[in-house]
Order: structure tokens, then sequence, then C-alpha cells
């Protein structure tokens, strides 16, 4: 197993525009783990008489409208972002996972009703369930964010999955394994899902893209992370009223998300690639 994927990362990493990726997501995750230690505490409003001001020595991405270092905000945003980014995905992945592999191993009657569910939930928008979730709360809690977006995140993941071991029951290792008397979990277990595991992780690189944005979306629709705690979208939000007048309010939260989505699509489409055996 750790062969395989080191050869797979290795050859992620020899993609430019995979490295590019690797080291732009990289940084940001240092930025968002590692700057929030040392920098200013971003619900700190030392002199509200000044207003925004632009960027500066003292303020590398200036300050707001309430005296808070835009900085501060932005790589404190970063870790709430990625935060919801990631664990969001672990969860849809986890159950996207599960459901494509039960549907696809078993087939029949289990295979249809579990496709027909996924069917029918990709047929409403995403958004849409999970405004219809959040709107009833006045003040959402961060990990009830994380699993409302977590568990409508999956339906997409399962039919990817679901396709994959379909294709690897008819290999000759998987059915020489059930010829041989290797229980169902077993087969599961040690040869399906590690050889799906190239479908799941490119499913996850993108999730993380597309969750970021869903989240950025959400709270400047006032319905995801609320005030005072930052996020991208959330800072986006605050600064509609300044488009004009202060640009460095939603200049950086809004380059943030951009870098960041940009790099996890060229990670996704170098470790596509790099699973590609054409490409081999």
């Amino acid at each position: 197993m750790i062969g395989p994927f080191r050869r797979t990362f290795a050859r992620a990493w020899a993609d430019p525009s995979g490295r590019g990726g690797l080291i732009t997501l990289g940084a940001l995750a240092a930025a968002a783990i590692i700057a929030p230690w040392w920098l200013p505490d971003p619900a700190a409003m030392p002199d509200l008489a000044a207003g925004a001001t632009p960027p500066s020595v003292a303020h590398l991405f200036g300050t707001d409208q309430l005296s808070r270092d835009v900085l501060a905000r932005v790589a404190h945003g970063g870790r709430v972002s990625l935060g919801i980014a990631g664990l969001a995905v672990a969860l849809s992945l986890t159950l996207g996972t599960a459901v494509g592999l039960v549907a696809g191993y078993l087939g029949g009657t289990v295979d249809a009703l579990l496709m027909r569910v996924v069917d029918a939930a990709l047929a409403i928008p995403r958004l849409f369930i999970l405004l219809l979730l959040l709107v009833v709360w006045e003040q959402i809690p961060i990990p009830a964010l994380i699993a409302a977006i977590g568990a409508t995140g999956w339906f997409a993941t399962s039919r990817l999955v679901r396709g994959d071991v379909l294709r690897l029951r008819q290999e000759g290792f998987v059915q020489a394994a059930t010829a041989l008397g290797a229980h169902g979990h077993r087969t599961v277990l040690r040869h399906l899902l590690p050889n799906a595991l190239g479908v799941i992780l490119v499913s996850a690189t993108l999730g993380i893209g597309e969750v970021i944005l869903l989240e950025a979306g959400l709270s400047f629709l006032g319905v995801g992370v609320r005030p005072p705690t930052p996020s991208w979208g959330g800072m986006i939000l605050d600064a509609r009223n300044q488009l004009t007048t202060a640009p460095w309010l939603f200049l950086f939260p809004g380059l943030a998300i951009l870098l960041t989505v940009l790099a996890v699509n060229l990670v996704s489409d170098a470790l596509r690639a790099a699973f590609d055996p054409r490409s081999a």
C-alpha cells in the first residue's frame, strides 16, 4: 500500500501544476495553523475612531471598519474555513465510500435501492437542502454546520465508488479471492477498497474546493459561520458596503478562497493523471 501511494504522489509531484497546487495548499494550511499564534487578536479593536485603514507596514493587509487586523482575520478565517472543509469532506467521503462499496459489491436489489436514493438526493440542489437545514438556527454551532455539509455531500462520491467497485468485481484478482473462499468483508477491505482509493482521493480533493466555496457562500448569506468568528465568506459579507472605499477588506479573503480552490483543483488533476494507468 505504501509503495504504490508513494509512487502515485511522486508522479503527482513531478507534474508542474500538481507540484504548484501542493505547495500552495501546504502554504495556506501552514499559514492557517501557525500564523494566528504570532498575529494580533483578530477580535481586538484598538482604535474604533480610525476606521478602515489601507495596507501598511504595521498592518500588511490593512484594518477593517472596526480597526481589526485583516491579516489576522484572514489567517484565523483560514483555520475555520479549511477546518470545516477538511472535516466535512472526511465525513462525506466516509459515508459515500461505505454506500458505494455496499451497493457495488452486493448489487441487485440493494444496489438499486441505494442508487435510487442517491439519484433522488442529487436531483435536489445541495445549497437548497443546506438552506432549509440551516435557516431554522439563529446561531448554528460549527460542529453542526460541519455535520450538515458533510451529510449532504456524499452522493456523488457513492456513485463514483460504486462504479469503480462494479469494474473491479470483474477483475481476475477479485474473482480469484472469491473462488478461494474469501469472506465478503475481506474481499471489500483487502481488494476492492484499496484499489478504489484513486477515485476516493480525487473526490476528496475536488470536495475540499467545493466545500470551501459552499461554506463561503453560506457565510456570505448569513447562515454559515456567524460573527464574531472570522471566516473568509463572512469577511466578504462584512465588506459588502465598502467595495469601493476599502477594497482590501474583500480582496484578501477573496484571494485566499481563489488560491485554495485553484490549488485543490490542480492537485486533483495531478492525482487523476497519476492514478490513470494509461499515463503510466
